[in-house]
């Protein structure tokens, strides 16, 4: 069983996207719009960034570039010091509605879940779906459409050798589908085909999702509401649950690895909390 320490506790406040820079994990306080640091080896938690607008997802690219979705703004930042860059916000020349999370392929092209079910006011798009904003030769970005059968993509990683896009298709809807999905890629980095790797019926699905050393994918998952509760479930690359440790949040939201050795386990959740778990057996992968 699983030794759960609460670093954060709850206030309220969403807090997602948790990354690990080497030495601190940076994770997003999206209703304070900031982004935080917890620092292991002093045992504090400070601002990383202030003025932000709804921050979420959060990752690094292999430069060490650090880029983040951020909901209220509608599009895809880059943060670098005290400043920040909006590099993605339209596709196909209409507003993005609620950038959520995002993964960074080996040809560092962001790859991010957009959903038109998160936007306060009236959005330009009228579908939810997958974004790869890929770059170009001059270091610019250019938006494409990847999905067309997601209602509410979520969380997203590549496996270990960037041949398949796991994707969290994970609406709230109870007429909706709760998924895990796994796209394949062809060699121009476009989706071709996806396969359900894992079904969760009426019961909440995946949010945040990271990969471990072995390929396994390491998920948050569930509620309080219905089904098994709020969950930190691993996967198989077929989509078999190897373990589960149920959490004590009532709905976490994402999770990283971190620590010297990528073996500690940092999980966010809803209520606002962040924890971290030690000795889990399980490494992170280190994509870049």
């Amino acid at each position: 069983m699983w030794k759960f320490e609460e670093i954060k506790r709850a206030n309220g406040n969403l807090t997602e996207g948790p990354v690990w820079d080497g030495k601190v994990i940076i994770f997003t306080d999206g209703r304070s719009n900031r982004l935080l640091k917890y620092d292991p080896s002093s045992n504090q938690t400070d601002i990383f960034f202030s003025s932000t607008n709804g921050p979420n997802g959060l990752n690094f690219n292999s430069k060490g570039e650090l880029f983040g979705c951020e909901q209220k703004g509608r599009g895809i930042v880059k943060y670098e010091d005290d400043n920040k860059k909006t590099i993605i916000n339209k596709l196909d020349g209409k507003k993005l509605s609620a950038p959520n999370d995002l993964a960074i392929d080996n040809k560092d092209n962001i790859w991010f879940s957009d959903q038109i079910g998160n936007v306060d006011s009236k959005p330009d798009l009228n579908f939810s779906c997958v974004v790869k904003a890929e770059k170009k030769s001059d270091g610019e970005y250019i938006s494409k459409r990847m999905t067309y059968d997601c209602s509410s993509p979520n969380g997203l990683i590549f496996s270990k050798d960037y041949s398949n896009l796991y994707v969290a298709q994970s609406d709230f809807n109870g007429n909706q589908r709760r998924q895990l999905r796994s796209y394949r890629l062809d060699e121009n980095y476009d989706l071709i085909s996806h396969e359900i790797l894992h079904d969760f019926g009426p019961h909440r699905g995946i949010d945040g999702m990271a990969l471990d050393i072995e390929g396994n994918i390491v998920a948050t998952c569930g509620w309080e509401i219905s089904g098994p509760g709020p969950m930190i479930c691993v996967f198989d690359n077929k989509g078999r649950i190897i373990s589960s440790e149920r959490t004590p949040c009532m709905r976490p939201s994402n999770l990283a690895f971190g620590g010297k050795n990528l073996d500690e386990i940092y999980i966010t959740s809803l209520e606002g909390h962040l924890y971290r778990v030690r000795n889990t057996g399980l490494i992170g992968n280190p994509l870049p």
